[in-house]
């Protein structure tokens, strides 16, 4: 017989009743009966109800066992009455009588109790991260996450993408995030950075000739932590393609999620690959106010800025007057609603930092609210017919400059939404957002900036550059987006080295920056660089829409907190004297606040 088990905890059954099996695993509950003690036993598989009563020699020694204690134990397999059958459990038509037992780890009292649903601090389940993972819950959304990054690797691999590692140690960028430095022993004061991504080494390998590229890469960022966002690092599954326009990777990637989705959505609906909704930008923060928006969500923002123009509205005439803008965000069915709901939304608006949320009232066909009042009955029915709005419907109004309306507009959908239970539930619903600005204009620093990727290639390519204006020029860029969540850029990239300059001329940079800060990049496709692109969806993100968690805590193994501080491991910490002078580093404490 084995040393520790003849079988895991998930595996026994009626045809093993009889049996003398062997189990190790941790005690998940105990339950004293009156001289018949019962404990569940727990191992990564499943659970089995092991037994023992005052006639057996391991009962003491049950007894006096904490929960999460480790055991090994010989017995025999029983079957439990009819009326003691557990149909929840795989292992529920049996339990095993313990004749000897083995302990093989004492449990200490424990910080917070494995067994139960009970919600803790999350410093406590951080610090003591091992002992959350054995949580059911916890421990499936890992299981889950290993299963997803399975299935991925197998479905790009059957599309004829090439697993490649690209290097963890490389060259810090001045785009993007902020990067984390690590100091070289060998060149004092000079530093490596990690990876915010691994795109200029994806698009190398395309120069070098790999046509189709993928990984599950490892990603770091220095940025604050989000709901979906961890502080420091993140996993996505990293592609690149040679000789492709942007429906090649379209038609490349839409399988490869559509088929993860289905696989895992637990009989949720999931958009079928090439049916995902493509969205221009322009069009998405207009109707959505958002360019991740969740389609879930049936309510559509209009502008309706040319109804208030010359309106009896003051307030909304002087803001259209000035260069702003008045976009509708319908509440439909609201006749049941009170003037609370309405006035709750504008004080909501209002505690977001803006100035408030207009609303008009409608119910069996009469309008109420300042807003209809100033701009006439024949106005708002102008207004209702356009939106398509009925004799029971509410609408909201946001307005003031275009983003800051959009902005607003966009929020306030997704409450309404929410609050009138709109959203569609059992479902993942994908669109590409494209057509992505190439520049945008910095207010802050008076000058033209690229907006999204400074390595797209525009749309037009040197024609547009050289003759359009900047803001008017679109990029090969997309994102991908479920249910409101981004889960990746990507974008047909520039790969011209005359392109690249002019691009990088509009935004400010002379070619000896570009030379200097992207040299890797630039000067390898001086040499022969076919067109490509590619994306990288985010594997965390993917993980905890399928785990259906509010927090992207809940799918990743070892997380920070909010701070980007593992408590666990007592990350980050002081580094010895030692070790600085290897480094040849020093600290200059900050200054204190007075």
């Amino acid at each position: 017989m084995h040393a520790y088990r003849t079988h895991n905890c998930s595996q026994l059954r009626q045809e093993n009743v009889g049996d003398t099996v062997k189990l190790s695993g941790w005690i998940h509950r105990k339950r004293d009966h009156g001289g018949v003690l019962f404990i569940d036993l727990r191992d990564h598989y499943g659970v089995t109800q092991i037994l023992a009563d005052s006639d057996s020699k391991a009962f003491a020694q049950m007894d006096s066992l904490r929960s999460e204690s480790v055991i090994c134990i010989t017995g025999r397999v029983i079957a439990r009455d009819a009326e003691a059958k557990n149909d929840r459990l795989p292992t529920g038509a049996i339990e095993v009588y313990v004749d000897e037992i083995q302990i093989l780890s004492a449990a200490e009292e424990l910080p917070m109790p494995v067994f139960g649903d009970a919600e803790y601090p999350e410093d406590i389940r951080l610090r003591y991260r091992f002992l959350d993972l054995r949580r059911e819950n916890v421990h499936a959304n890992m299981m889950l996450r290993s299963s997803v990054i399975s299935s991925l690797r197998r479905r790009m691999t059957e599309q004829n993408f090439t697993e490649i590692q690209t290097p963890i140690l490389t060259a810090s960028s001045p785009e993007g995030a902020r990067d984390y430095l690590v100091p070289s022993r060998v060149h004092p004061g000079k530093f490596y950075a990690l990876p915010q991504a691994p795109q200029m080494f994806k698009q190398l390998l395309m120069v070098a000739g790999f046509d189709r590229y993928f990984q599950i890469a490892p990603c770091f960022r220095d940025e604050d932590a989000r709901a979906d966002r961890s502080p420091g690092e993140f996993y996505q599954l990293d592609f690149e393609m040679s000789f492709v326009t942007q429906d090649d990777v379209f038609n490349a990637i839409e399988p490869v999620l559509a088929g993860v989705f289905e696989e895992f959505a637990n009989g949720k609906s999931v958009t079928p690959a090439g049916e995902f909704v493509r969205i221009p930008y322009k069009t998405a923060m207009l109707k959505y106010g958002s360019d991740k928006p969740d389609l879930r969500n049936p309510i559509e923002i209009s502008d309706v800025s040319e109804h208030f123009k010359g309106s009896g509205f003051g307030l909304f005439d002087k803001i259209v007057a000035g260069g702003g803008v008045v976009r509708a965000i319908p509440a439909p069915n609201t006749v049941e609603k009170s003037r609370k709901f309405f006035d709750d939304m504008n004080d909501w608006a209002r505690g977001e930092g803006h100035a408030g949320l207009g609303y008009v009232t409608r119910k069996g066909g009469e309008f109420g609210g300042p807003i209809a009042k100033n701009h006439g009955e024949e106005g708002m029915k102008a207004l209702y017919a356009e939106l398509g709005l009925g004799d029971d419907d509410g609408c909201f109004f946001a307005a003031g400059k275009e983003g800051q309306a959009a902005k607003l507009a966009g929020a306030a959908r997704t409450r309404i939404g929410e609050q009138l239970e709109l959203i569609e539930q059992n479902c993942f619903k994908f669109c590409w957002i494209v057509d992505f600005p190439m520049f945008e204009y910095d207010e802050e620093n008076k000058k033209i900036d690229f907006s999204h990727n400074p390595f797209s290639m525009p749309q037009g390519e040197m024609d547009a550059l050289e003759n359009m204006d900047p803001l008017d020029i679109l990029a090969w860029q997309y994102d991908i987006v479920c249910n409101g969540v981004e889960l990746s850029s990507g974008a047909i990239r520039n790969h011209r080295p005359d392109i690249m300059y002019k691009a990088f001329e509009i935004a400010g940079y002379s070619k000896e920056e570009v030379d200097a800060n992207f040299s890797g990049m630039i000067n390898a496709f001086k040499f022969g660089a076919p067109p490509h692109g590619g994306s990288a969806p985010g594997v965390d993100r993917i993980v905890m829409l399928l785990a259906d968690e509010p927090n992207i805590r809940e799918v990743v193994v070892f997380p920070m907190n909010q701070k980007a501080e593992d408590l666990m491991m007592g990350a980050p910490n002081l580094p010895t004297a030692k070790q600085m002078r290897e480094l040849h580093l020093r600290v200059i404490e900050p200054p204190k606040k007075a």
